[in-house]
């Protein structure tokens, strides 16, 4: 399993989102640990509302392009 976790994407979930360093550090750690995306496991320890983890993937598809 691909676990991608960009530059970009922290940044988002610190400026956009308003995810503490500590938040976003123990996310990619258990992301990790479980072989999870990031922003699944953020929404499925409730770090992130199903619009949050919405808009953090249309910006994810948005810099890709």
């Amino acid at each position: 399993m691909n676990n991608f976790i960009s530059k970009d994407m922290i940044i988002y979930l610190f400026n956009e989102v308003g995810l503490e360093e500590s938040s976003i550090e123990l996310g990619i750690k258990l992301s990790i640990k479980n072989k999870t995306p990031l922003p699944i496991l953020l929404w499925s320890y409730g770090m992130l509302t199903i619009e949050e983890l919405d808009k953090l993937y249309s910006f994810l598809f948005q810099i890709m392009e």
